[in-house]
């Protein structure tokens, strides 16, 4: 399924006019309590302070967001807005060249866009200068930015860094024991704020908070740690997997327990054997021989040799007469001794249910064919010895028949044994806790299907590992790279992976998060 069929499908499921968890809502404006104070510092220190301003916070936490409301929030009339990215575009030259054309400055230098400056300042206009991504500005870009908000004594523009914390070591390397730049750090959504949040995106999109329940809402909060990019991603990651189990519901019926059909066609073949055998065996009517009476010796039809009688594993095959003891052959004395199976289907060596082995020798020498055999004496035979658990039944004296050779019943097929799939989760699990709480690692993806997981590690491998969790009470396997001592290592990690790796909005989390995820999943 591809990408768009994906989108439509899942928008279908849940009747959403649009992605609520895409990283750009058109018109989406959201601000906890805690960040409508942060707007207003920032209005405040742009009109009285001469420092240049720093926003800083871990990807995802909200920076454009908060940059889009302070460019939303000012006079249009009073302030003109220049938004700068310094993605692909780090050094003073290339931010330079953005400034000088957004305010019509035909010379990229710091003089001639402060002189532009001064000039919107006699007409009433301020001038607002925001760098998106401002972590990726090198040092000359950065003392270039410093020198426009210093200004001159007639006039300078407002310059706003958005960046992550590895900015303000960069700054701090720059400007020295000297006061030039004023730093407010985004704090994470608190549990509450994160479900305004969930229901403000719900209702742009049409639908409501009640999609998700307050566990859910809890376990969201717990994995994105509070900072609303990385609830966006685990928040859709979570009503996708809701709907792949809503959709396997209902293609498959519920599970109850079901004989295999090979294992209902044996029974049944069973079944007729055991009736045909109950009818072949003659003589159930007739009454017991009085006691005294002389015994009958079973005949055989004229012109058929009188059977030697051979047991397994005994020495010599032992001629004994038939005495009123039918001869069951095949599935006649598998329905009379109930035999036991293996995993295969086969009879076991050596158990009880194996049945002994009858052979059928020539006539004795000297016999013309045709001619019936002289009648042995009756001589007491011991019942042989075999190596049994359980006697089989023996049968009342019966008068012989001929009985029919049924057809050999057809080999069982073999069971098939269950694919064994090697698990690395033990060993996954076993690595995220034998490392130190206070690192982060980077969350890659997750998935419901621990095959596609196994799959993804061995093709990137490296440093990609998984571990398996719980979400809504069914199985979550999680993929990770690396193990970092600090958050902005991560964030730098993040910045070389592969490209389509990057595709799926990585962030960092601490591996205490995941060992208490691992100690829940236990």
């Amino acid at each position: 399924m591809t990408s768009l069929h994906a989108d439509e499908a899942f928008l279908g499921h849940y009747q959403l006019s649009h992605d609520p968890f895409a990283p750009r809502v058109p018109g989406f404006k959201f601000f906890p309590a805690q960040r409508k104070p942060v707007l207003g510092q920032l209005h405040h220190l742009a009109r009285y302070s001469q420092l240049l301003l720093v926003v800083t916070g871990p990807l995802g936490s909200g920076k454009t967001l908060l940059r889009q409301a302070l460019v939303a929030s000012t006079n249009k009339q009073s302030v003109q807005s220049v938004v700068v990215s310094a993605r692909g575009a780090g050094d003073a030259a290339g931010v330079l060249r953005q400034v000088a054309q957004a305010l019509d400055v035909a010379s990229a230098e710091p003089n001639a866009i402060l002189k532009q400056v001064v000039q919107l300042g006699l007409t009433g206009q301020e001038v607002y200068l925001l760098v998106d991504d401002a972590e990726q500005l090198d040092e000359s870009a950065l003392e270039a930015l410093l020198a426009l908000a210093a200004g001159t004594p007639e006039g300078r523009p407002h310059v706003f860094l958005f960046g992550e914390s590895s900015l303000i070591a960069a700054l701090e390397q720059i400007s020295g024991e000297q006061e030039l730049f004023h730093v407010i750090e985004l704090q994470p959504y608190e549990e509450e704020e994160t479900r305004e949040y969930l229901a403000q995106r719900l209702e742009g999109a049409g639908q409501g908070i009640e999609l998700f329940s307050a566990q859910q809402i809890s376990d969201i909060h717990e994995s994105s740690d509070g900072w609303p990019g990385t609830i966006n991603q685990v928040a859709r990651d979570a009503m996708i997997e809701a709907m792949i189990a809503s959709r396997s519901a209902v293609k498959r019926p519920k599970m109850g327990f079901t004989m295999p059909k090979k294992h209902v066609l044996a029974i049944s073949a069973v079944v007729v054997v055991a009736v045909a055998a109950a009818w072949l065996i003659p003589g159930r009517s007739k009454a017991p021989t009085p006691a005294g009476a002389p015994t009958e010796q079973a005949q055989l039809p004229l012109g058929k040799p009188t059977p030697n009688v051979e047991f397994a594993n005994s020495g010599q095959p032992t001629n004994l007469p038939m005495v009123g003891q039918p001869v069951m052959r095949g599935p006649l004395a598998e329905a009379a001794g109930g035999i036991s199976e293996g995993d295969d289907g086969v009879p076991v060596e050596g158990s009880s249910s194996t049945p002994p082995t009858v052979t059928t020798t020539a006539p004795p020498v000297g016999v013309p064919a045709g001619q019936p055999a002289a009648k042995p004496t009756p001589v007491p035979v011991p019942a042989p010895t075999v190596a049994t658990a359980k006697p089989a039944p023996v049968a009342k004296p019966v008068a012989p028949a001929p009985v029919a050779k049924p057809a050999p019943a057809p080999a069982a097929k073999p069971a098939e044994k269950p694919v064994t799939v090697a698990k690395a989760g033990a060993t996954g699990s076993s690595w995220y806790t034998s490392q130190p709480s206070g690192n982060f690692v980077v969350q890659i993806l997750g998935t419901s299907s621990e095959a596609n997981a196994q799959a993804f590690v061995k093709e990137q491998g490296g440093e990609y590992r998984y571990f398996k969790k719980v979400l809504n009470g069914k199985p979550l396997y999680v993929i990770t790279y690396g193990s970092f001592s600090s958050r902005a290592a991560a964030d730098t990690a993040i910045k070389a992976l592969p490209a389509k790796v990057q595709a799926g909005k990585p962030w960092p989390r601490t591996v205490a998060s995941v060992q208490q995820e691992l100690a829940a999943t236990r």
